[in-house]
């Protein structure tokens, strides 16, 4: 059974940083681009950041560029989103995914508030 456990969320001030974590099983990890979603109060889920199965290209959204990093580690077959400058606009549930797999699981919630 495909499987996306995300953790790392919180509440943290504007301006602080993240890391999440995203624990994926029941496939071959490696074989797969990842992706982070996001999905506020209110709106649609959008796409947050892709990475390839090598980590070789990422891609971000716009919103997010130059404050976010994608990352994975295949070996421990898990993905990261370190996001900094957070800003209030940035809270929501965030979700990780393989590329046409799966279902969505959870999200780890990321609350960015003074």
């Amino acid at each position: 059974q495909v499987q996306f456990v995300e953790s790392g969320g919180g509440l943290v001030q504007p301006g602080g940083s993240l890391r999440l974590s995203c624990a994926a099983s029941g496939f071959t990890f490696s074989n797969y681009v990842m992706s982070w979603y996001r999905q506020a109060p209110g709106k649609e889920r959008e796409l947050v950041a892709t990475i390839t199965n090598t980590g070789s290209m990422r891609n971000y959204a716009d919103s997010v560029k130059g404050r976010f990093t994608i990352s994975r580690d295949n070996g421990k077959n898990t993905a990261y989103l370190q996001m900094n400058s957070l800003k209030p606009e940035d809270t929501a549930v965030y979700y990780c995914k393989a590329m046409s797999l799966g279902s969505w699981g959870q999200g780890t919630q990321v609350t960015v508030s003074s």
